[in-house]
Parts: C-alpha cells; sequence; structure tokens
C-alpha cells in the first residue's frame, strides 16, 4: 500500500471501510429482512395454494410435467418414479420424496374429492399405510385432470423459468375445474396455515354459476346450493354453524362425526357398526385408541372390537356387553375417539402474490376473474389464428385464380426470395401470404379446389365474428363460464358422501335416549338396572307376580323405584355421600338379568353402598325453587337442604349428610316447605310432624332428632305428603306379606322428636316393618322380595283400616322368602278407565 493511500482521510461513509466494499449493518434488522424474504418465500413458493387454480407449487409441476410426458388418462402407466424424476430435475429441485408425497396424494380417494392422478399399485391406505416405493409404483393423469390442463397450448397463462432459467413452465394452470373448493387443500407455512375443506363438484358448479347470476347472494342462500364439505371419507358433520362462519368469514370449525348403526346381535347383545370415519383420521390409530380406553377401563361395557373391512368398504365392528348400553358407549366414544372429531377451517391463499383469508364468495370471485382471463387469453389466441388462416385463404384464391402466372413467376425466378417478392409485388400479397404459397407443392397449387377454400374461408370469417363478438361482451364470456361448469358437473359430478346433520351438542344426551317411564332396581350386592314400565303387569292383590330380577341366592332386591328415563338419580350412600346418574346410563335388562355392578357406574369406596335415590327431573333454578331433600337416618336423625345444593356433582361423590359414628342414611324425600313428615320404624312406630320444624342447612350438617327410638329399633322409611293437596293413604308393608292401608289424617300431628304412635302390628304373622309408602287409587304397588320375585298390586284392591289393625295378605310368599323393598307405581290412564269400569 503506498503512502499516498496510506494518508488518505477516512472514507466519508461510516458504514465503508477504506477500500468501499464493506457496509456495517444492524444485524436485528438484517435477520429480520432475510427472515421475511425467507417467509414469503415459503408462503408463495411452496405451502398455499393459489387461489386462481388452487394449487401449490409441486402440484402444479407434477400435472405439468406429466402433461408434457404425454401421460394422458388415456394412455398407458409409466414408473412414478420416471415421473418423479422428470419433475425434480426440470422443475421443483426440492427433493425426490417432496415430489412424491404429493404424487401419492393426488392419487389417493381418501385424500382428495376428485384425485387428479390415476394410479397403479400401493399408494397407502386410510390405516395409515405408506405408498411403496416409486419404483413400484405407476401413475398417469385422471380424465379430470385435462380440465386443469386444457388449453395451455394457447398462451391463456403467463409462461416462467424454471429455478435453473432454461425451460419455461406455467404460473398458474388454466383450471377450468375449480380445485381450491373440491379438492381442498392443507399446508403449513411460516407464521400461517391453511385448511381448506373439499367440496362436492356438483354442488360447487351449481354454486359458481349462481354466484355470476347474483354476485350479492346471501351466504344462507348460498348454503342451499352448497351444503357444505363433502369429505372424500363420507361421515356426518353436525350443525351448521361452523359451515356458515366459514361460508361468511374464510374461518369456522366444522365437527365431523363418524357413521354409525348399532346392531342387534345373538343373545340380546347390541354392537356398533362404523362405516365411515371423519376425513383425515386415522383407522388404525382409531382402533388403537379404543383398545386403550378399554385397557384403561375408561370404557368397559366393550367386550370386542374387530375391523372387518374389505374392498366393498369400511367395517369397524364394536361388540357391547350383554349388560351395557350400546348408544351410551358410542356417546364415550364420540367423546373420547376421533370417531367425532372437529376440522378446522382456515380458506387461507395466495392472491395476487400475498396470502389472504377467503370467504367463500372470495373464493369464487377469484376463479370467475381467472376464468374470464383464460377464456379472453384463449378466444385472442384462436381469433389471431383464424385470422392468420384467413389471411393466407385470401391469398390462395389469388394464387388460384391466377395460376398460370404465379407458377411462371415461380419458375422464372432465381431463389424463393426472388420470387416470394415477384409474387407479393404482383399480385399485392403479403409475405405471408406470398410465403404460404412458395410452401405449397405444384402439384398441389394445381389441386386446389377454389369453392373448398371458399367454403373454409366463410366458415372462418363466421369464426372471427364469433370470436370478436365474445370479446366485446364480457356476458358471452360469463355465459362461456356457466356453460364449461354446467358440462363439468354433467361429466364428473356424483352425489354427496358427508350427511349435513343436526349438531348434537344442541341436544343432551338424553336426546338420544327415548323417554319412557322406567324402572330402576338395585339389588343388596349392588347391581343396578334399568326395565321398561311396560315390562310389569297389574295382578290381582294375593298374586303370586312374575320374575322382576334374577339374582345370586344369597342376593336379593334392595332398592325399586320409578322414574323417566331422562331424569337424574341421585343415589345416596350408607355413608352420606351422594352420586348422580342418568337414568339411561344404567344399562337396560330385563326381568330375568341381574344388572351391572354399580361399582362400575359410581365410584363407592370399599363397603360403601346405595341406601336412597331420588329422581329429580331437573335443577333449573326456576324449578329448583323452595324445593328440599329431606333426609333421615336409621338412628332417627332428620335435616333438608336446599335442591340447588346437588346441580353440579362430581363424579366421585359430595358429602350430602353428616353422620354420627355407626349411623347410616336411609331414606331421602325430596319436599317443597308445605308438606308434613311420616317416619316410621321397624317396630310399626310412626310419627307426623311439619317439614318446617326442620330448618334447611348445609350438605355437611348432621341434622336433627325425627323420632325417639326405643332400644332394637330403628327407622325403615320416611314419606311427605303436601298440605295443600288431598292427603293419600299411608300404606304399610310387613316382611312376610301382609299390610295394610290407614288414612293419613289417623296420624294426628305431633312435634318432632317424641316417641311416635302405633302404625301397624308387628306380630308373629306379620313380622317387622318393611317400609311406608303414602298411595291413592290412582297408583299400583310394587313388591319385591328377597328372592327377587317382583309382584304388581293394585292400590284400590286394598281396604283401609284404623291404625291398630294387622292388615290384609298382600302377596303369597315363598317358604323362607320375605319382602325386601315396596314402591308406588302410577297406573296409565287406561289402566285406571279399566278399573273403573270393573
Amino acid at each position: 500500500m503506498s503512502e499516498e493511500t496510506n494518508n488518505q482521510p477516512q472514507a466519508q461513509n461510516a458504514n465503508v471501510d477504506l477500500f468501499g466494499n464493506i457496509q456495517e449493518r444492524d444485524i436485528a434488522g438484517e435477520m429480520r429482512s432475510y427472515y421475511i424474504d425467507y417467509a414469503m418465500s415459503v408462503i408463495v413458493g411452496r405451502a398455499l395454494p393459489d387461489v386462481r387454480d388452487g394449487l401449490k407449487p409441486v402440484h402444479r409441476r407434477v400435472l405439468y410435467s406429466m402433461n408434457e410426458m404425454g401421460l394422458k388418462y388415456n394412455k398407458a402407466y409409466k414408473k412414478s418414479a420416471r415421473v418423479v424424476g422428470d419433475v425434480l430435475g426440470k422443475y421443483h429441485p426440492h427433493g425426490d420424496t417432496a415430489v412424491y408425497d404429493t404424487l401419492v396424494r393426488m392419487v389417493q380417494d381418501f385424500s382428495l374429492r376428485k384425485p387428479l392422478i390415476d394410479g397403479q399399485g400401493n399408494f397407502g391406505s386410510i390405516d395409515g399405510d405408506s405408498a411403496a416405493a416409486m419404483r413400484y409404483t405407476e401413475c398417469r393423469l385422471q380424465r379430470i385432470a385435462d380440465e386443469m390442463l386444457n388449453d395451455l397450448d394457447k398462451d391463456t397463462v403467463k409462461m416462467i423459468p424454471n429455478y435453473d432459467g432454461s425451460l419455461l413452465e406455467p404460473s398458474v394452470l388454466p383450471g377450468k375445474l375449480p380445485a381450491l373448493l373440491v379438492n381442498g387443500s392443507s399446508g403449513i407455512a411460516v407464521g400461517m396455515a391453511t385448511n381448506i375443506p373439499t367440496h362436492n363438484l356438483g354442488e360447487v358448479c351449481d354454486g359458481i354459476i349462481e354466484y355470476i347470476k347474483n354476485p350479492n347472494i346471501s351466504t344462507k342462500d348460498m348454503m342451499k346450493i352448497i351444503k357444505g364439505p363433502d369429505f372424500p371419507t363420507g361421515a356426518i358433520i353436525r350443525g351448521t354453524k361452523g359451515i356458515y362462519e366459514y361460508f361468511e368469514t374464510g374461518r369456522g370449525s366444522v365437527k365431523v362425526q363418524a357413521r354409525t348403526e348399532i346392531e342387534e346381535r345373538k343373545g340380546g347383545r347390541e354392537a356398533i357398526i362404523v362405516t365411515e370415519i371423519p376425513y383425515q383420521v386415522n383407522k388404525t390409530s382409531l382402533i388403537e385408541t379404543i383398545v386403550g380406553l378399554v385397557r384403561d377401563k375408561k370404557i368397559t361395557d366393550i367386550s370386542d372390537i374387530r375391523d372387518e373391512s374389505d374392498r366393498r368398504g369400511m367395517r369397524l365392528v364394536i361388540e357391547v356387553k350383554r349388560d351395557g348400553n350400546a348408544q351410551v358407549v358410542l356417546n364415550h366414544l364420540f367423546k373420547h375417539t376421533q370417531l367425532q372429531t372437529s376440522f378446522p377451517v382456515n380458506m387461507l391463499a395466495i392472491v395476487d402474490g400475498r396470502p389472504r383469508i377467503l370467504s367463500l364468495k372470495e373464493v369464487m370471485k377469484a376463479y370467475v376473474k381467472h376464468r374470464k382471463e383464460i377464456i379472453t387469453n384463449r378466444t385472442k389466441f384462436d381469433l389471431n389464428k383464424a385470422q392468420r388462416r384467413e389471411h393466407i385463404l385470401q391469398g390462395l384464391l389469388i394464387a388460384i385464380a391466377n395460376l398460370d402466372e404465379v407458377v411462371s413467376i415461380i419458375r422464372n425466378s432465381k431463389d424463393p426470395t426472388e420470387a416470394k417478392f415477384k409474387l407479393m409485388s404482383q399480385f399485392s400479397l403479403s409475405e405471408l401470404q406470398a410465403q404460404a404459397i412458395l410452401d405449397m407443392r405444384l402439384h398441389q397449387l394445381t389441386q386446389l379446389s377454389a369453392d373448398a377454400i371458399a367454403n373454409e374461408q366463410a366458415e372462418l370469417l363466421k369464426l372471427i365474428a364469433e370470436l370478436q363478438g365474445i370479446l366485446a361482451d364480457p356476458q358471452k364470456i360469463l355465459d362461456i363460464i356457466v356453460t364449461e361448469l354446467t358440462e363439468l358437473k354433467k361429466n364428473y359430478g356424483d352425489p354427496r358422501r358427508t350427511e349435513i346433520g343436526v349438531d348434537m351438542t344442541d341436544f343432551s344426551m338424553e336426546d338420544l335416549i327415548e323417554k319412557e317411564d322406567v324402572v330402576i332396581t338395585i339389588s343388596n350386592d349392588g347391581y343396578a338396572k334399568r326395565i321398561p314400565l311396560d315390562t310389569y303387569r297389574s295382578q290381582n292383590r294375593g298374586g303370586k307376580g312374575i320374575i322382576g330380577g334374577k339374582t345370586k341366592e344369597e342376593d336379593f332386591m334392595e332398592h325399586l323405584f320409578v322414574t323417566s328415563s331422562h331424569a337424574t338419580i341421585l343415589m345416596f350412600t350408607n355413608r352420606g355421600r351422594v352420586f348422580a346418574l342418568r337414568a339411561f346410563e344404567i344399562p337396560e335388562g330385563n326381568r330375568m338379568s341381574k344388572g351391572k355392578a354399580i361399582v362400575n357406574l359410581l365410584q363407592l369406596v370399599g363397603e360403601e353402598k346405595v341406601t336412597s335415590a331420588v329422581s329429580i327431573d331437573n335443577f333449573d333454578p326456576k324449578h329448583c325453587e323452595n324445593t328440599f331433600l329431606t333426609m333421615c337416618t336409621r338412628y332417627g336423625s332428620i335435616k333438608r337442604v336446599a335442591l340447588e345444593e346437588f346441580a353440579n356433582i362430581r363424579k366421585t361423590g359430595i358429602i350430602a349428610m353428616g353422620l354420627e359414628e355407626g349411623d347410616v342414611l336411609t331414606s331421602v324425600q325430596t319436599t317443597h316447605g308445605t308438606s308434613d313428615i311420616i317416619v316410621a320404624t321397624k317396630n310399626g312406630k310412626s310419627i307426623r310432624f311439619d317439614e318446617n320444624q326442620v330448618r334447611a342447612m348445609g350438605r355437611p350438617a348432621k341434622g336433627v332428632r325425627a323420632i325417639s327410638l326405643m332400644e332394637g329399633d330403628v327407622v325403615v322409611g320416611m314419606e311427605q305428603a303436601p298440605n295443600d293437596a288431598p292427603q293419600p293413604d299411608v300404606l304399610s308393608v310387613c316382611e312376610n306379606g301382609f299390610g295394610k292401608r290407614t288414612e293419613f289424617s289417623e296420624y294426628k300431628r305431633q312435634n318432632r322428636g317424641g316417641m311416635g304412635v302405633i302404625t301397624i302390628k308387628t306380630s308373629e304373622r306379620n313380622g317387622k316393618v318393611v317400609g311406608i309408602k303414602l298411595v291413592d287409587e290412582s297408583k299400583d304397588l310394587m313388591i319385591v322380595t328377597e328372592k327377587g320375585m317382583t309382584i304388581r298390586v293394585r292400590c284400590e284392591d286394598i281396604r283401609s283400616v284404623g291404625r291398630n289393625a294387622q292388615g290384609v295378605t298382600l302377596a303369597k310368599l315363598e317358604p323362607g322368602d320375605k319382602i325386601a323393598r315396596i314402591a308406588p307405581v302410577v297406573k296409565a290412564e287406561e289402566e285406571q278407565t279399566d278399573s273403573k269400569a270393573e
């Protein structure tokens, strides 16, 4: 370096060094700038589809390359590896795996609604199996792919250099098929993602046609044409709210549910049959999830699961245990597995080189705009071609009219150039016309028919006028789009696969279960079942009954009550806890079945068992106002708790009543602040008092004294009768099958905590008191014995007697059998009518 250079002053620009080739930059700003460039490159050039043809660059390049290779739908298959190599070498240098995976997806009929490539070989399955290696599979274009590629040769789209500038490739395909809506798209870019569902081709064509006719069509009216997504795997979409949202805004969530049915099997068993699963759900993973739930005992009523799918379609069989409820199992599967999924819609696409979220009508608008450009360019190309040909024909007609002179000029010219210029000069021809005459062989020129040329020229002039008319009238271009869409629907349309159903979240689970009166029974050993009430028929007093439940020899029916299948059953245990269970969640059985172990329904602990149950229709605050649960224990304690405190009960249960050591919660009744309470004991004593003598307390409270008990006596039942309604009779039932009916007025009102009065004599004949119930003429009495016999007795057949009477025979019991439980049943209207007629 010279001294002169060393003595030069510092450069004026502080960012440029002495040699002028280094600049100082803020690294944060540089990273930001480069990252944005990278992000946009990924967004535009790799991950997001173009709104015009609905394709990402790699999809477009695969289709274009196959078209250039001549792999039409009516040509022979070629190895996939050959296609991948061609795409990789010419247009998409991003790795063979990316290209082959793209090709595979365009073959799969469970990925695209209208596959664009026809594959031969193993291209994967809905079970998640991967495709065979590209050297083993073959492919060619589907016929419908022509609707994406047609008119490429008519200068309809802009051709751009490939990655190394050696070839040209289309920046977009002509895309007569509205592929973005029909086949959808999914992809993850940098900071954004797209997820567009597939739709039915016929519906999309009709929708675009309607949009062309009425661009201001409302979303609701459009939903009458395009119902919603139409997935290649079928299934059922629940609800239209998510569809409306993404039609309107481009974003939404669609709930998709598998298509299932419940089959009756031999032996009273049921099986859930799955024939269609939600889009993009892996069937093998789905089965593994269900197996895991069964293994972890989160779903206990599944006995077997089999995949019986074959080439005819999907068939997944989930067998339910004999005492299980198939509908309840199915609801659990919907909740815990991918038998029900949500498809998040995000209609993000490239519009004019930038990513945009589009509503349905905006996608249609972009499609129509693109097709107008394609048709305009195509028409211009055809017009130029027709005008060029018509111009040549004019020259040929001149040549025929002056044939001898033309031949003489050509023969006397020293070269073609001289001949061309002589013809142009002599007959006022254009260079194109003169060259066309020279390009023809002499024998062809002499054989030309002036009439044929004139006819062709007339046809061309007609075509030219038609093409010029199209270019001059935008409506004609729209009419062409409508015609093309109509033909597209006719040639490729098919019925909708995905059903649009009602949103199941608009319904609670009971809406899946028929509402009916049912009998709920719980045995001493803890088995519960639900039986339709009409299983039982009324019998005359003293009848022997029918079998109401098959139990083990040492087991017997301990609880029985009648309710609605939609009611909430509050189950109270001997430890003072309460659990909530919907009636329909208790498996349905028959008279001979023992039911399902209640420990599989409730999270009971140790020796805990259900001692009382109450049916609640609903917990609406208005409905719960002035409603209480009144509880009584074996040792005579009583308390009231507002019903609203039991509205939200955990699966693990909550405290209903605090208990003294050794005490047990025995009876629970629903009261409304206007009732008298009657409490009965095993030794035939009872006490009646106003419920308001028991103040409302919190759930953990232990209550107050209801009745003072003699040594050895315990409470067996508690009933309540409203003061503002006709009071029913008190029906006392003893263990040996005897009982009596006494007017409620026979029991004088007392203060709570007293000794009470006699309700029925507990003689050797009668045995101890089993329970008391309040009845009237409209009720029957359901009696269940320890051996499982069930007898339904008309209460009107039991005459009313005084408190001191021993009563009459209610049921003839087998030797050694005793009455275990009783419950009143309200008769159906027709039964009451028949009773009065008798």
